[in-house]
C-alpha cells in the first residue's frame, strides 16, 4: 500500500544557536509539537539522526541512516556550521493525505504555524512538498529536496504536490476536498512545523 512522504524546509531568520527569545521559543515549541504529531493516527515515522547527541554537530554532520545524507534546496544560502546553520527541515511518512493534514493544521502545530513569520524568512519558495512512495520505501533527504525544487519550478504534479493541489497514489488529481480548509498554508520544515 502506498505511503505519503512529506518534506518541509524553512530558512530561519537567525541561526539555530541564537540565544535570543524567538529561537528559544522555536526550540521549546518543537519538542511538544513532535510529541503530539507522533501520537496522531496515520503517522508512521520521521527522519531522526542516529547520532544526535553523540557527536553530530549539525544536520549536515548527522548519520540519518536509511533517510540518506542530509541535503538542502539550492536556494538555501546560509551557513552549514554549528554557529551559522539557519534552517529547519523535516522528512516524514504518513498513511494518507487526511492523516498528514490533520495534525499539521490543528493543535500545537497550528499554533506554531501562526508564529512562522517570527522565526522563518519569506523566501518565495514552497515550504513543503508531498509525494507517494511504495510500501517499504524510505524517502531520503535528497528525494525531498528534488521534489521541493520540482514543485517550485513546475507546480504540483503527481511526483510533487501540496495539499490543495494533491494527487492520489495512481496520479489522479484529488484537490483539497475532504482534506481540510486552508490547505495550502505554508508549512516550513522544523520542529515547529512538522
Amino acid at each position: 500500500m502506498p505511503r505519503l512522504a512529506l518534506y518541509t524546509f524553512g530558512v530561519l531568520k537567525s541561526p539555530l544557536t541564537d540565544p535570543a527569545r524567538p529561537m528559544r521559543e522555536f526550540h521549546e515549541s518543537g519538542a511538544a509539537v513532535y510529541r503530539e504529531i507522533g501520537r496522531h493516527p496515520g503517522y508512521i515515522a520521521r527522519a531522526e539522526a542516529a547520532d544526535r547527541g553523540l557527536g553530530a554537530r549539525t544536520d549536515f554532520d548527522a548519520d540519518w541512516g536509511e533517510w540518506g545524507e542530509f541535503a538542502v534546496p539550492a536556494w538555501y544560502g546560509k551557513g552549514r556550521t554549528v554557529e551559522t546553520t539557519a534552517l529547519a527541515a523535516t522528512l516524514s511518512l504518513w498513511t494518507d493525505l487526511r492523516s498528514a493534514f490533520g495534525p499539521l493544521y490543528t493543535g500545537l502545530h497550528r499554533a506554531a504555524l501562526n508564529r512562522r513569520h517570527d522565526w522563518f524568512e519569506r523566501t518565495g519558495h514552497p515550504g513543503y512538498v508531498l509525494w507517494w512512495v511504495t510500501d517499504g520505501t524510505t524517502p531520503t533527504w535528497r528525494d525531498g529536496v528534488a521534489r521541493l525544487e520540482y514543485l517550485h519550478d513546475h507546480g504540483s504534479a503527481p511526483c510533487a504536490f501540496t495539499f490543495r493541489h494533491s494527487f492520489d497514489p495512481g496520479g489522479a488529481p484529488t484537490g483539497p476536498e475532504g482534506i481540510g480548509p486552508g490547505s495550502d498554508s505554508p508549512a516550513p520544515g522544523s520542529s515547529a512545523s512538522n
